[in-house]
């Protein structure tokens, strides 16, 4: 990425978020965006790994599917749902395609689009190193010390208010992580759990951060932010990948996402 502008790079530290307009061209998105297409038409997960996907932490630790599908996802492509588009049986409710709420955690390893997009030089960093609720991304990503994390958000679409873009806490990056998302268990039955509970954020705090297609949305591993239910009939598809600055940085042992012989860290989750 070429390097920020002294009046971007001040606002970055200050909110804990940038929005860099036209990042990426129409031509670029499209091309990740029929990529998606393809994958998402050719996938096939067993009805016990069909997992929906949720930030909330209650829904998190009564993960319906099998949770070593997602532990053991660092180093795969695999998929993960939206709420109720299965019935008792595990069978779709609704088309597949309107099924997905993200693919990860490896598509910047092995699908030649996204990683092509992910080590392209406009995103080299030499500066720094359906609802999603309130939350940091370091609760998940945790690092040692904090404030090594940077999330990369692409919107391949227009992300707007009714469609659910970003809302943020301005500043909300300087107050440390309220709480983590760590391994529990022994070696053969891994499990997850959490450290510490997530505060009551005041709502009156998030202001809308509203993207156009490919805009690229610089997001803190600290800073708090969301995204409200799409309510519109558009959709709003995005890419995203986590850097870690790796000098002087330690990866916890704790977090859920370990390295691999296939995929050894420094580590991108996408």
């Amino acid at each position: 990425m070429s390097c920020l502008s002294p009046s971007q790079l001040q606002k970055f530290q200050e909110d804990g978020f940038l929005v860099l307009e036209g990042f990426f061209s129409a031509d670029e998105c499209a091309v990740m965006q029929q990529r998606i297409g393809k994958l998402v038409a050719d996938m096939d997960v067993p009805v016990h790994c069909r997992i929906e996907f949720s930030t909330r932490e209650e829904e998190q630790l009564r993960t319906k599917g099998d949770k070593d599908y997602f532990l053991s996802s660092g180093d795969k492509i695999r998929y993960f749902f939206e709420k109720d588009v299965f019935d008792e049986k595990g069978n779709f409710l609704v088309p597949p395609e309107k099924s997905i709420n993200k693919i990860g955690h490896a598509l910047h390893a092995y699908d030649p689009v996204f990683r092509s997009v992910t080590h392209s030089p406009k995103v080299q960093q030499p500066l720094f190193g359906g609802e999603v609720v309130p939350h940091q991304d370091s609760t998940f990503l945790h690092t040692e010390p904090l404030g090594r994390l940077l999330g990369l958000w692409i919107a391949l679409e227009n992300a707007t208010l009714e469609n659910g873009c970003l809302w943020f806490i301005p500043g909300s990056h300087t107050g440390g992580v309220s709480r983590r998302l760590v391994r529990t268990g022994d070696g053969s039955k891994p499990d997850v759990g959490f450290l510490g509970s997530e505060p009551v954020w005041d709502a009156s705090l998030f202001v809308p951060t509203p993207a156009r297609r490919g805009d690229l949305v610089l997001i803190h591993g600290e800073v708090v932010h969301k995204s409200e239910k799409n309510l519109s009939d558009r959709s709003r598809h995005a890419y995203t990948f986590h850097l870690m600055e790796s000098l002087g940085t330690v990866w916890s042992s704790e977090n859920w996402l370990q390295p691999s012989a296939e995929l050894p860290f420094p580590p991108l989750y996408t």
